[in-house]
């Protein structure tokens, strides 16, 4: 194949030996990415053509026999990136009940990643200017969009849209160089009306398609006080949408009377995260982490696609870091991104059936992983992802990585106030009382004094009012847990 022609494989991100069906499927999702009516940015027009033609190649029989003929050997070491796969197990063992297994993945930059440079933003802050968001709150999320604004880079784009029960562009997407026009237009930003948030949403995502490009970092930061009624539905789907194109969502909520759960899942399907800002005075502090770390992306999209194996079950995943978050189930799953200098760490919950133990190995997951660098021009072949254990009649006696152990114990404090709320609201108040009294007595022994107070408190609450404090404790538990899980991996 010359050296200049396009891998038609690469292109549309599938394995050579791909289905028919994989193919047409991988070309309606770039088509829909790249597709000139909804993308202008310089570059894109080319990359829309490279895809068009490799979807002519590859869906004919014919041509694709003789376009593989042209191929060299395929090569199944990734480029850009390392990944490890690390189990709580060393093997299955043959029995009549179902058995955990727990498998940590490492997705981490190859020792030169530091030789590509960073991708350029293309950012929306999404705001919301409801009435709630007066006084000390608005001012300070005024103050740091300004800040952020300043702080951009020449080939950044920034965009700006408030919403209460109407959206309103504050800052439209484009490069320009008209700063302090902007600026006045921030700090113009009036309180009014209630909380949508599907119109605002809306209105971002229309932002960000407006400078969308392949070779940049596209996300929306939600910022909100208050809960949305009635438009969830909406949202979710917007959010659908946003991650067929590789737009991310991150969801920013203050002071405790936002719903979490929602956030959770509107990001979640992005591949994004959810963060809880107690204090207005913590506004500043968060949503500068937040632009430092997708000025810091790496791969800014990592997506896995796998078929279930019979008799196993993902019954859990759960991104440890860089960002922590609960990951939507399903075929296709959106883990998140890799940083320069925090690499991507997945634990997934598998659920064996006995029926599924009746060789000598087991397939626990068959699929691939997909990744995105906006920095780089080609495209990357999908990584196959295989993991698998052996049956024995007996278990090992080999202990489980350290590594696997540190994380599991994280995760666990998490699970913990995760069941407490599930049996809160079931009306189970003194199960969710017992399962705090146990997160409490392990946040102590780790020397987290302040969580396991909060935790103990709240744990007395349930117990005597059937009900959550309304201090914001169950945000404070379920964000300060989450908080914990990125020392876990750390450790050696």
């Amino acid at each position: 194949m010359p050296a200049n022609k396009p891998d038609y494989y690469a292109v549309l991100g599938v394995f050579r030996d791909a289905s028919q069906e994989d193919i047409k499927r991988a070309y309606f999702e770039a088509a829909q990415r790249l597709h000139p009516d909804k993308n202008e940015a310089p570059g894109e027009t080319e990359l829309f053509l490279d895809v068009q033609q490799a979807y002519e190649v590859l869906s004919n029989p014919k041509r694709r026999n003789l376009y593989d003929a042209t191929l060299p050997p395929e090569i199944l070491d990734n480029s850009v990136v390392n990944h490890e796969v690390l189990f709580s197990r060393p093997n299955l063992v043959k029995t009549n009940e179902p058995q955990l297994v727990y498998a940590l993945l490492e997705i981490s930059p190859r020792e030169d990643a530091k030789k590509i440079p960073a991708p350029p933003l293309n950012i929306c802050l999404v705001l919301d200017r409801s009435t709630s968001m007066r006084g000390d709150k608005m001012d300070m999320v005024k103050a740091t969009a300004i800040q952020l604004l300043r702080g951009l880079r020449p080939e950044d784009v920034l965009s700006v849209v408030a919403f209460s029960d109407r959206a309103e562009v504050i800052v439209s997407a484009g490069i320009n160089p008209d700063k302090k026009k902007q600026e006045n237009s921030i700090q113009m930003m009036q309180t009014s009306g209630g909380t949508e948030i599907y119109k605002g949403l809306k209105a971002g995502l229309d932002e960000i398609r407006r400078a969308w490009s392949s070779a940049r970092v596209n996300h929306i930061i939600l910022l909100t006080d208050g809960n949305t009624y009635g438009d969830e539905k909406q949202c979710l789907a917007l959010a659908e949408e946003a991650a067929a194109q590789s737009i991310g969502i991150s969801g920013m909520g203050i002071g405790h009377e936002w719903n979490d759960i929602f956030l959770d899942m509107l990001a979640g399907k992005t591949g994004g995260s959810s963060a809880y800002i107690a204090h207005p005075k913590d506004i500043q502090r968060l949503l500068v982490d937040k632009f430092n770390a997708l000025v810091s992306v790496y791969a800014d999209d990592v997506t896995l696609e796998f078929k279930e194996q019979a008799g196993v079950k993902i019954n859990y995943a759960f991104r440890l870091q860089p960002e922590g978050g609960s990951l939507e189930m399903g075929p296709v799953m959106k883990l998140g991104a890799v940083l320069r200098d925090t690499p991507l760490h997945v634990m997934f919950e598998f659920i064996v059936e006995p029926s599924a133990l009746n060789g000598n190995s087991l397939s626990l997951l068959n699929g691939s992983l997909k990744i995105l660098i906006a920095a780089r021009a080609v495209a990357i072949p999908p990584m196959r992802l295989h993991l698998s254990r052996e049956v024995r009649a007996e278990p090992s006696a080999d202990a489980p990585p350290i590594r696997v152990l540190s994380a599991l114990a994280r995760l666990t404090l998490y699970r913990m106030q995760e069941r407490a709320r599930a049996a809160a609201d079931s009306g189970d108040f003194d199960s969710a009382s017992r399962h705090l009294h146990s997160l409490a007595t392990h946040l102590l022994s780790q020397g987290e004094t302040s969580l396991a107070k909060t935790v103990l408190f709240e744990a007395d609450n349930l117990e005597k009012m059937k009900n959550w404090s309304a201090r914001g404790n169950q945000k404070n538990i379920k964000y300060g847990t989450r908080a914990l899980l990125m020392g876990g991996v750390k450790e050696k």
